[in-house]
């Protein structure tokens, strides 16, 4: 209800038309041009019930910061090894293995991992995804027309060239809030 005012009172609207197979991805949060963008994407989740989460590192989720990160879906990561001698996973890895166990969790990256402008993406995502066997969703904000949703999902093949490229397709005429701030990663432009 309170998500719903606030879009309300913001002015934006929920496309509602929602693909199957949300329940258990990694979902992208792009165009991510603005502080806005988190509010309003997780105004738009939850409106859409999708239970979307984020990670953190562990050593951030310490009280009181815990509490307000429990709210918003946070989830800490833990890289430390479990054993003595044994290697410390990467971040990848760590999310990866958060999809273990579990028949419902969606994890929210912002693949261009800055607000500033970034013509290349970081891939973590992309191998996030692959490792755990999970599609990846396309979150969106259109500021021009003041929609959130999910446009699609990419379910990945062996070739991730071609899935970056669907990928990129979809985001490439998704205005930000700051449309100079956005790119689309030139390496796999359609």
């Amino acid at each position: 209800m309170f998500a719903r005012l606030i879009l309300f009172i913001l002015g934006w609207k929920v496309d509602k038309n929602l693909p199957e197979g949300v329940n258990r991805c990694v979902m992208i949060a792009s165009p991510h041009t603005s502080n806005w963008d988190f509010p309003i994407a997780r105004a738009a989740f939850s409106v859409l019930n999708i239970p979307v989460r984020f990670t953190i590192k562990d050593s951030w989720y310490r009280f009181p910061f815990n509490i307000l990160f429990n709210a918003l879906g946070g989830i800490p990561i833990n890289r430390r090894p479990k054993s003595p001698g044994e290697e410390r996973p990467s971040m990848v890895e760590a999310m990866a293995a958060l999809f273990q166990g579990r028949d419902r969790l969606v994890v929210l990256v912002t693949p261009e991992g800055t607000r500033s402008y970034r013509d290349e993406w970081k891939s973590g995502f992309y191998h996030v995804a692959k490792i755990a066997k999970v599609p990846i969703a396309l979150g969106y904000l259109n500021y021009e027309k003041k929609i959130a949703g999910v446009g699609k999902i990419v379910h990945l093949s062996d070739d991730m060239s071609a899935d970056m490229k669907e990928i990129m397709e979809f985001y490439q005429d998704i205005p930000g809030k700051h449309p100079e701030k956005f790119s689309i990663d030139k390496r796999y432009k359609p």
